[in-house]
């Protein structure tokens, strides 16, 4: 009988004591991977609107909880357009309204008509806005779509109604959604005269794209600098506090977790002291004893893991559907959030187990075979 053969045996013997651990592995690796793809989704929703502009990076002011509530002057504007090696900067006004219960946080965009090709939009369909325009506006070709809408209706948002003149596509899912505004209109909307939520920066060629956010940052410590969704957190602390609170609960996890596997195991060690003290007896070294006990622990961990990570699914889809997070929840379950998951769960496998594993290994062939 091979070692994996035996602690097969030995969890089938004890069903109860091994669908108690496999369940609360379970629960633990649930809410971890949940969690992990709850603010991964969150985070790559909030970061997507740097996408849009297909720039090189986007600045905004440095230290806000959120980055919808970043402000940029027209001087810092202008001072980022005059910056060396940048190419063009242009500045956008972001803006989320609820526009019905499909759409929570539609996104509006204020730019200037002469922006927009630097922007990465193409107009498909109508024509671009006025400049000075106070009642037109352009609908991303998908939330058109979305919304029955085509040129020459009329769309409500801001508290207004605006003629759409204008389909546009900017290949980006998250802009194709949302609808954008002349900017002298939008910051009229919003009551934020001259201010700019985002500057969206290419760079000149031949410069280096890390050089000049470098130098950027370095004159102006009042702004920073994003190029990738990681960085996001440099701008909105609401991002920091999120993957703070998710790698908090992954250890609280693991060490709850591994404190029920281990009570479990320790006590299943005074329930297996004889067959301990038989397996000494017939030759066994510690070190195989301990191999036998942490073995068993991984397998109910693997099983656990394995419907933690189903459970994961139900509850994130469940998640989904809550009114409060329709349209702003999408879920993915990335490779990193089903490894965390089963770190966590191997991790209070090894953890619990390893105390009880020692105990049996210690345990004298005399003195367990006379146990009672």
């Amino acid at each position: 009988m091979t070692l994996f053969t035996l602690a097969v045996g030995n969890l089938r013997a004890k069903k109860a004591r091994s669908a108690g651990i496999a369940f609360a592995v379970a629960l633990a690796v649930m809410t971890v991977v949940t969690l992990s793809v709850v603010s991964s989704g969150l985070e790559q929703a909030a970061a997507a609107v740097l996408t849009i502009g297909k720039a090189d990076f986007t600045v905004a002011q440095k230290g806000v909880s959120d980055i919808i509530y970043s402000s940029l002057d027209d001087r810092q504007v202008a001072a980022v357009q005059e910056s060396p090696g940048v190419e063009s900067a242009v500045g956008v006004l972001v803006e989320t309204e609820r526009i019905d219960a499909a759409n929570p946080l539609f996104i509006e965009i204020g730019i200037q008509p002469g922006d927009l090709s630097a922007f990465g939009v193409s107009v498909i369909a109508g024509r671009a806005y006025g400049a000075d325009a106070a009642d037109e506006v352009m609908l991303g070709w998908q939330a058109a779509r979305d919304l029955g809408l085509h040129v020459g209706d009329r769309f409500r948002a801001n508290g207004t109604t605006n003629t759409v003149v204008g389909i546009y596509s900017t290949g980006i899912s998250y802009g194709d959604l949302g609808a954008m505004f002349p900017l002298p209109a939008i910051q009229a909307y919003n009551r934020v005269p001259g201010s700019v939520t985002l500057v969206f920066v290419k760079v000149a060629s031949g410069y280096s794209v890390v050089k000049v956010q470098a130098a950027l940052e370095s004159a102006h410590p009042e702004l920073t600098t994003i190029r990738t969704a990681s960085e996001f957190g440099r701008a909105d602390r609401n991002i920091v506090f999120l993957r703070a609170a998710v790698t908090g609960s992954t250890i609280l996890a693991l060490l709850i977790g591994a404190i029920i596997v281990g009570n479990t195991m320790l006590l299943s060690l005074f329930e297996r002291t004889r067959e301990f003290g038989l397996l000494r007896a017939i030759g066994w070294s510690r070190g195989r004893v301990v191999t036998l006990v942490v073995s068993e622990s991984l397998l109910l961990a693997v099983l656990g893991s394995s419907l933690g990570v189903a459970l994961s699914y139900l509850v994130t889809f469940a998640l989904e559907s809550l009114p409060q997070l329709h349209g702003v929840l999408h879920a993915s379950f990335s490779e990193g959030a089903l490894l965390r998951g089963l770190v966590v769960g191997m991790g209070m496998a090894v953890l619990g187990s390893l105390y009880p594993a020692i105990r049996a290994a210690s345990l004298t062939p005399v003195k367990a075979l006379s146990h009672e």
